[in-house]
C-alpha cells in the first residue's frame, strides 16, 4: 500500500527556516570576516546556497560556498570539495545537508573536515529526523520530526514551489 504524500513545510515556511538558520549562523560568527558554508551535494548544497544568500543580506560576513561531494551509498569513498583545505583552514565552517536521517552522510562529512584545523565547526539541516545510527547532531535545524522508519522525508527545492514532504 502506497503512503500518501504529506506536506510538512511549504515554500514560505522553508524560507522562514532558512532565514532563522542564517541568523543563528551569524550570531555564532558575529566577529568573523568569513564563514565557510559547506553544502553536501545535491540538496544540501542547494540549501547552503540559500543560506549564503540570506547571510549576504543580513550581515557583513563573507560566506564562502563549498560543494561537498559524498557518495551516499558508499560514504567511505573519497570525499571531494570545491575548495581546497587551505581555503577553509583556521576558519569557521558550517556543514549543511537537507535531511539528517541516520547521520551517515553527515558523520562522514564531519570526518573529512576534521583533517584540517578549523576555528569552529557547526552543522545545519533543514529537517532533523530522530533515527540516528551515529552520534552526530545538528547545531542548527529547521524542524525536528519523529517519524517511523517506513516514512521518507523528501526535500524538493525549486524556484516557485519548494516543499518538504513526508511519504
Amino acid at each position: 500500500m502506497a503512503l500518501k504524500e504529506n506536506c510538512i513545510l511549504n515554500q514560505t515556511e522553508i524560507n522562514n527556516k532558512i532565514r532563522r538558520i542564517a541568523f543563528q549562523i551569524y550570531e555564532c560568527n558575529i566577529d568573523e570576516q568569513e564563514v565557510v558554508i559547506a553544502g553536501i551535494y545535491s540538496n544540501g548544497y542547494l540549501f547552503a546556497q540559500k543560506i549564503k544568500s540570506v547571510l549576504l543580506k543580513i550581515s557583513n560576513i563573507n560566506p564562502l560556498l563549498c560543494k561537498v561531494e559524498i557518495n551516499k551509498n558508499k560514504p567511505t569513498n573519497p570525499i571531494t570539495t570545491s575548495i581546497s583545505p587551505n581555503d577553509y583552514q583556521g576558519k569557521s565552517l558550517v556543514l549543511v545537508d537537507d535531511v539528517l536521517n541516520s547521520g551517515t552522510t553527515l558523520i562522514y562529512g564531519v570526518k573529512h573536515f576534521l583533517d584540517v584545523p578549523l576555528k569552529q565547526f557547526k552543522t545545519a539541516v533543514l529537517v532533523n529526523r530522530n533515527h540516528k545510527k551515529y552520534p552526530v547532531k545538528a547545531d542548527f535545524k529547521g524542524i525536528s520530526l519523529s517519524t517511523s522508519l517506513n516514512e521518507h522525508v523528501n526535500v524538493i527545492f525549486n524556484e516557485k514551489n519548494s516543499k518538504v514532504v513526508l511519504g
